[in-house]
């Protein structure tokens, strides 16, 4: 019993001795823990960094590769939209070159029975009731014809007395003339129109070729008669 007694309090002296070597060492330990754990957020910390840096380069890049796209799809739809109008500006232009082409057509076909009615406005002379009344409803059918041509657009050439220009009129005759210079239009022989700016009829004029070109040709005609009587002059002599 004694015994039992003294291993117990050998025991006890035994634990007592453990717990004080543990309370020795706690303070190594929990450097030793410190130390680990200071360095496993230094290791996250690094590895965070890493990430950062990788996930912003990578932001960048793909950024960079945005940028390049949306320019590059600014210039197709600018490039397009420009194509686009020239299309629409094209289209229309060929349209209103067709509707010209047709009404000139039309209109070109109506323009000699214009002629027609002023040749018989100037040749005729009404000399009485009759004919008077004739030549009113004459002068409306021709002031209506008249009218229809000008809602076309339709405008005659004032020729008389203008520079001759070949892009409007066509010279049918040249002759001299006291009265217009050379290369102006003395008489209109066939009146021009214009559709809408665009010259729809050339006017057919007779030009003048100045005054000196006649007084050339009377100075020419004097000399070969002088000429020829001075030939007859000495072959009298010679008799």
């Amino acid at each position: 019993m004694i015994e039992k007694e003294l291993d117990n309090v050998e025991n006890n002296e035994q634990n007592i001795s453990e717990e004080g070597n543990i309370a020795e060492n706690s303070p190594e330990i929990e450097d030793s823990l410190n130390k680990d754990k200071q360095s496993s957020d230094k290791d996250n910390e690094d590895i965070n960094s890493e990430d950062l840096k990788n996930t912003i380069t990578n932001n960048d890049a793909r950024l960079e590769q945005l940028e390049k796209e949306h320019e590059t799809l600014k210039s197709q739809y600018v490039r397009i939209a420009a194509d686009f109008d020239n299309f629409r500006k094209r289209q229309s232009r060929d349209q209103d070159d067709l509707k010209i082409q047709l009404v000139s057509k039309a209109l070109t076909a109506i323009l000699p029975v214009v002629d027609n009615f002023e040749r018989a406005r100037q040749q005729f002379k009404p000399d009485s009731e009759e004919a008077q009344t004739l030549h009113r409803s004459y002068q409306g059918l021709y002031k209506q014809l008249v009218e229809v041509l000008k809602q076309q657009g339709v405008a005659p050439m004032r020729v008389t007395g203008q520079q001759f220009d070949p892009k409007l009129h066509e010279a049918v005759l040249r002759e001299p003339s006291e009265e217009f210079n050379e290369d102006f239009i003395i008489e209109e022989l066939q009146r021009g129109y214009h559709l809408e700016g665009k010259v729809l009829r050339h006017a057919l004029v007779k030009v003048s070729m100045g005054p000196g070109q006649q007084n050339s040709q009377e100075a020419e005609e004097k000399d070969k008669v002088e000429e020829d009587i001075d030939s007859e002059t000495i072959i009298s002599e010679d008799k």
